[in-house]
């Protein structure tokens, strides 16, 4: 039985404050609902029996159980889940369970509603075409926001992730992309997880204990773009940046962030290759992002930098950096 008490706790420790600035939902995009739910008994039955051009519309309400959808929809037909801030999707508390898990579910369009009191906020396996906009995620135990498992071609966007890394400090990611080559034999069968193409762009993310975006290796060719960052809320054991970049071929394009425990945003090389499973950390591009590090770092590292052929722009502006804008002449 989920523990609702503490739910509401969860839930009314947000909702309650004025100055967290939630998504807006003035101009929703949901369309008309085919199904409305209001009690978890109706969510999970939504869930189960989803086809190809349903749209689900949670009212307001605790959904306290934790929830997996594995129908895809269609290009033509995307399967919507829809609600506003007060629909709370949770789980039984931060040491176990997801909030919101897809696997499988091609072209899912989830929006508006709110995520927490789960070990982990929204994980999409193995899907593609999906879009998270637009949702509050927060109060979890490690990360917020997690594409992994060869999730591809998604969107995450206009969300506000806060209060993560609640049961680990290491594990509270704002948005996580991917997945650590140590989990590829459990979750890839040993191979790259190539969690490719995916945009994660004008989202708003602090009081997170480790990176705001965390971009693994074996991931190529996406894009952040637009994101706010805060990184008062970092611990040293969770992170040193707000963005971190092993993968490859991505484009960090107009963000801005503030107060880093040491940079503002790292690449990391991690050579495979003996392993046959590739050579990651390469040819990142960084422009027009705006670092307001206020720690002792650089604006930028770039691990491994004769060899990896990341590329920072001078078009990107640096202040409060102890060391610097980078530790590589920038590229005009």
């Amino acid at each position: 039985m989920p523990n609702l008490p503490r739910v509401l706790v969860a839930i009314g420790l947000v909702l309650a404050a004025v100055a967290v600035p939630l998504p807006a939902h003035a101009d929703s995009p949901c369309p008309e609902a085919t199904v409305t739910v209001d009690t978890p008994a109706e969510l999970g039955a939504a869930l189960a029996v989803a086809v190809p051009g349903d749209v689900i519309h949670v009212a307001d309400g605790i959904y306290a159980n934790g929830w997996t959808a594995s129908t895809p929809g269609t290009e033509a037909e995307p399967i919507w889940l829809c609600g506003g801030p007060g629909a709370v999707l949770a789980d039984d508390g931060i040491t176990s369970g997801y909030g919101l898990h897809l696997v499988g579910a091609d072209w899912w369009h989830l929006y508006g509603f709110t995520v927490t009191n789960a070990q982990k906020g929204v994980i999409v396996d193995g899907s593609a075409h999906v879009t998270v906009e637009g949702l509050a995620v927060h109060g979890v135990g490690d990360e917020g926001i997690h594409l992994r498992t060869f999730t591809t071609d998604s969107l995450v966007t206009g969300n506000v992730v806060f209060d993560t890394g609640n049961r680990r400090e290491k594990f509270g990611e704002g948005v996580y992309i991917g997945s650590s080559d140590a989990n590829w034999g459990v979750l890839t069968g040993g191979q790259p997880d190539a969690s490719d193409r995916n945009t994660v762009t004008g989202n708003t993310i602090y009081d997170v204990t480790a990176e705001a975006i965390d971009i693994k290796e074996g991931t190529s060719d996406g894009i952040v773009s637009g994101n706010s960052f805060d990184g008062s809320g970092q611990t040293e054991e969770g992170a040193d940046s707000w963005v971190d970049v092993k993968g490859n071929g991505w484009l960090i394009i107009g963000n801005e962030g503030h107060d880093s425990l040491l940079d503002g945003f790292q690449t990391h090389h991690r050579n495979l290759t003996k392993n046959g499973l590739g050579n990651w950390g390469l040819n990142n591009t960084f422009t027009d992002n705006v670092a307001d590090v206020q720690g002792p770092g650089r604006g930028f590292y770039v691990h491994d930098p004769a060899t990896t052929g990341n590329v920072v722009y001078c078009g990107n502006t640096v202040t409060g950096a102890l060391l610097g804008f980078a530790n590589v002449a920038c590229a005009p």
